[in-house]
Order: C-alpha cells, then sequence, then structure tokens
C-alpha cells in the first residue's frame, strides 16, 4: 500500500491520512486503532505489528493507551442507552455469558431489543445483580408497595415480612445503610436478605420511573424473571430436543410433541400479524390440551409439565402481541461479546473491563441505527459530535444523519 507525507506532513496510507504531527497521534490514528481493535477484532501485537511495518513509531504501551484510557465521554453515552433504550421500548431482550477477568471466572449481561444494545461484565449473576444493572448509576434502596408485593409473591416469612411493613424507614441511600437495616431488625438469614433485597431493588427501579409494563424476553434463567416475563419458544422446545428416546414409541410420541410446538408457534406468529379473540382462545386451548397429554415417555410427561408451569411467560404474547416469541436477538447481540473473547481472552484491567462493555455496545448501537462504527468513532475522538448522542436518537429528539 503507498505511503506517503502530505505538504503538511501527516502521513497517509491510500486513502487514509494519519496526524502525526510532532510525535502527536491524531485522531484519525487513534480512530484507526480504536476501530481496528473493537470492530475489526484485531489484536494488540498484530496492531503494533502493522502499523510498525508501514512506519509508524509507536510503542505496545502506547497502543494501549490509545484503547482504553481517556474513554470517559464513551462510558457515559454507553451508560446512558440503557435508561433510554428501557424508557423507550415496549420489551427488552436480556442473556448472559460467560466472561474472564484478572483470571478470575465472571459473566457478562445484554440488554438490548432492535434499537439499542447494552452490555456490562460482572464478577457474579444472580437476580440482585440483574436489579441493580437495571438500576444504572443509582444505589438507593426502596420499600414500597412493589417492593413488599414482590416479597409476598416470593414467600418471604411472616415475621420478617411483619417487620418490613412497619417499617418507619422506607429509602436507604446506599447498600450500606440498607444492609446496617436489616441487620437491626434481625434479618440474617441468607435466603430473607435476599428476598428483602430483591424487592428493595425492584422498589427502587419502580420509584425511578422504571416501566412497570415493559415485558423482559429471557431463555427461562431464574434471575431475568421479574416483572412482565416472557419465555423464549426457541428454548422451550429444545428442552425436549435434549430428550434421547429409549425406543421407536417413544421417539413416535416426542415428534408428535415437536409437532405440536411448532404447530403452535406458527400460530402465535399469525396472531401477532392479526390479533383475534376466536384464535386466542384456540391457542390457549391447543396448549392446554398439549400440556395435559400423557405418552408412555416419563422423561416427556416431566417436560409437558415443565412447559405446563411456563404457561403465563410462553402465552405473554397473547396479551402483547407486540413481543417477540423467542430470544434470538439478545443472542445474536451476544455472540460480538463472545467471538471478541474468544480471540483476545479475559480482560486485565477495570479500564481494559470497561472499554470491552462499552464499545461493543456502541457498536452494536450504531449498527442498528444505521450508524457507520468507524463515522462515529472518529467523530468522538475528534470531538467534533456532529454524529446525534445515541441515546437521543433512541428518544427520538434527533434524526441520525
Amino acid at each position: 500500500m503507498a505511503r506517503y507525507k502530505t505538504p503538511d506532513g501527516d502521513t497517509c496510507i491510500g486513502k487514509l491520512s494519519f496526524d502525526t504531527h510532532i510525535g502527536h497521534f491524531g485522531h484519525t490514528l487513534q480512530s484507526y486503532i480504536v476501530y481496528q481493535y473493537y470492530h475489526q477484532r484485531v489484536t494488540q501485537p498484530l496492531i503494533i505489528q502493522q502499523l510498525t511495518e508501514l512506519g509508524f513509531d509507536i510503542s505496545t504501551g502506547q497502543i494501549n493507551e490509545i484503547l482504553i484510557h481517556d474513554k470517559d465521554h464513551f462510558h457515559t453515552e454507553k451508560n446512558t442507552l440503557l435508561t433510554a433504550g428501557i424508557n423507550n421500548s415496549t420489551y427488552i431482550h436480556v442473556d448472559d455469558t460467560g466472561s474472564r477477568h484478572d483470571g478470575k471466572n465472571g459473566y457478562c449481561t445484554h440488554v438490548g431489543n432492535e434499537t439499542f444494545a447494552w452490555f456490562s461484565s460482572t464478577r457474579y449473576k444472580s437476580r440482585i445483580n440483574f436489579l441493580q444493572l437495571l438500576r444504572g448509576a443509582a444505589v438507593d434502596y426502596t420499600l414500597n408497595d412493589a417492593a413488599l408485593d414482590y416479597m409476598r409473591a416470593e414467600k418471604l416469612p411472616h415475621k420478617p415480612l411483619s417487620v418490613i411493613e412497619q417499617s418507619h424507614q422506607t429509602c436507604f441511600d446506599n447498600e450500606e445503610a440498607w444492609k446496617y437495616y436489616l441487620q437491626n431488625n434481625s434479618i440474617i438469614t441468607q435466603r430473607h436478605v435476599r428476598i428483602a433485597t430483591e424487592g428493595a431493588l425492584l422498589g427502587a427501579l419502580i420509584n425511578s420511573g422504571f416501566p412497570s409494563d415493559l415485558v423482559i424476553v429471557s431463555d427461562d434463567a431464574g434471575q431475568f424473571d421479574i416483572l412482565l416475563h416472557a419465555l423464549c419458544w426457541i428454548h422451550a422446545d429444545r428442552v425436549f430436543q435434549r430428550i434421547l428416546p429409549l425406543n421407536e414409541r417413544h421417539d413416535k410420541e416426542l415428534n408428535w410433541v415437536h409437532t405440536q410446538i411448532w404447530e403452535l408457534f406458527y400460530d402465535l406468529k399469525q396472531y401477532k400479524l392479526e390479533p383475534d379473540d376466536p384464535l386466542k382462545s384456540a391457542i390457549a386451548e391447543h396448549f392446554d390440551e398439549l400440556c395435559r397429554t400423557k405418552t408412555s415417555f416419563e422423561t416427556l410427561n416431566q417436560a409437558l409439565k415443565r412447559l405446563a408451569r411456563n404457561k403465563t411467560e410462553l402465552l405473554l404474547v397473547l396479551e402483547r402481541p407486540d413481543i417477540p416469541l423467542h430470544n434470538n436477538l439478545s443472542e445474536n447481540d451476544i455472540r460480538e461479546y463472545v467471538i471478541k473473547r474468544k480471540i483476545s481472552g479475559s480482560t486485565r484491567s477495570k479500564d481494559g473491563q470497561l472499554c470491552r462493555d462499552t464499545f461493543v455496545s456502541l457498536k452494536k448501537t450504531c449498527l442498528k441505527q444505521g450508524i457507520s462504527f468507524w463515522d462515529f468513532i472518529n467523530d468522538r475522538i475528534s470531538k467534533r459530535n456532529l454524529i446525534p448522542y445515541l441515546p437521543e436518537l433512541l428518544k427520538g429528539k434527533v434524526c441520525a444523519v
């Protein structure tokens, strides 16, 4: 590739100009490095090799500095995406995957839909962790009707529930204050602490304006089962796909169940297009009839019982035709993170972990908004800010250029 000097002293490769005045790495070169690493999945050793062969005097440390430091404006834009996406959506997809950091196993949670994607890595996965992620930058805990209803639904025993119901204090500024309250009221059993904490976090979410009618679509992982929860039909069928028939009769019965599931799926797709009360009743009856079926294969019977227990979440689409029938979008989005993890391994520094989450979130959101990720990176690093702020796009306050 041709390399030459412009009259201004910039180093150019083909049509790409890199400003390298007086040892300073200009915004185009910085954008190129960030783009190569986070979008094209080029590893740091290959980036340094490429730039060295092209004649750039740049060290591994400088590459690392460009990739992970001074990215607060990117982090802020990414974090604001979550609130904007949730407040301007009727449903979200959620999923998680493994994520190693500093040599330890952890998890990365994805939240998104057709308009945005948001990723965050944490040490553990649990319902408390998920509620904390949805809460965003807030750190408060709140006891209100939503919190108490949740605790009752999760069967918090009468004694700790009564203490909380009669509490004069309803708002707690941070985790330390909340834990002190629990200990001071002798709520120390692990299960009781967990249910009460989940309820207080949910109460804080609702108190902050979290839309209570937002549908959360998941693959039946327990940590995501809050508020209006819908299940993925693809994952529901996978339970049956894992069943191994022991004889020809079992195989025939299993194939019949598969056929019924996909007939239900097809009818639900038709219902989404044209909601109709007779079809709604027919689908519900078909589902109940399938779940009541008794076969000669006990493993299959137990799977049908599990399907019956999930009826509300699987048929929520009958009340909300706007929601999807599967969670494939979340799986497709999270594949980007998985590929990057396989190529580059684990992150080592906190800045590196934050940047991986931030740039995969921004990249996926740009693609969904029809924005070139190269243009976005170059625009933000050059501080031109001509491309609209992504959260404002989700709110519909501006239009993509």
